[in-house]
């Protein structure tokens, strides 16, 4: 079963009534690597690994190219394994995971802050508005929801506990410019 989309057409608002969060994205270039990922979405290495492998979740800044390679995770990839593991811990099938995943992926991540996901446990489904919401309760079906903007707020906030690495070496933005960080920027580089 694919994604769906309640009949309505929906009228989105701002995306990002909360300018703090829309200004606090990563660039495109930075991103976290493996651990990072697990440790803000909760789940194990080994799970993680086994989503990219199977090519559920894979990195997109940048791959595993061998041995002793690390992969590097976008924030919008970490905002996918978060919805990915909520929709499995909910009982939803892997089969319908991938047809919501592959519908996320086409998003922008400014877009996804918009989207509720609701599912029945068989069907995952779209809503962009309160009006779509009520619309898919109204059949007296029981559903969870999982409100993206939501997360998305949550990994904003563990996020920044951890370092970001950029895919051209460079420093990201956001370094610290305190003295040791600057130290430790140096020897890595020596």
């Amino acid at each position: 079963m694919d994604i769906e989309r309640p009949d309505h057409p929906a009228e989105q608002g701002e995306l990002f009534p909360d300018s703090a969060l829309a200004d606090g994205l990563p660039d495109q270039m930075s991103g976290y690597r493996g651990p990072t990922a697990c440790q803000v979405v909760g789940i194990t290495y080994r799970q993680l690994d086994y989503w990219a492998r199977t090519g559920l979740v894979v990195p997109s800044i940048r791959g595993a190219s061998g041995s002793g390679t690390q992969r590097l995770y976008s924030f919008k990839d970490i905002l996918v394994l978060k919805v990915v593991k909520r929709l499995l811990d909910a009982g939803v099938s892997l089969q319908n995971i991938r047809l919501a995943v592959d519908h996320l992926r086409a998003r922008g991540v400014r877009d996804l802050a918009g989207i509720t996901l609701l599912s029945d446990g068989t069907t995952v489904y779209e809503c962009a508005s309160p009006e779509e919401v009520v619309d898919l309760l109204q059949g007296g079906q029981g559903v969870f929801g999982i409100a993206i903007g939501g997360a998305m707020r949550e990994i904003s906030g563990s996020i920044r506990e951890f370092p970001a690495e950029r895919a051209d070496g460079l420093a990201p933005a956001d370094t610290p410019s305190d003295e040791l960080s600057r130290r430790r920027a140096t020897k890595r580089i020596s």
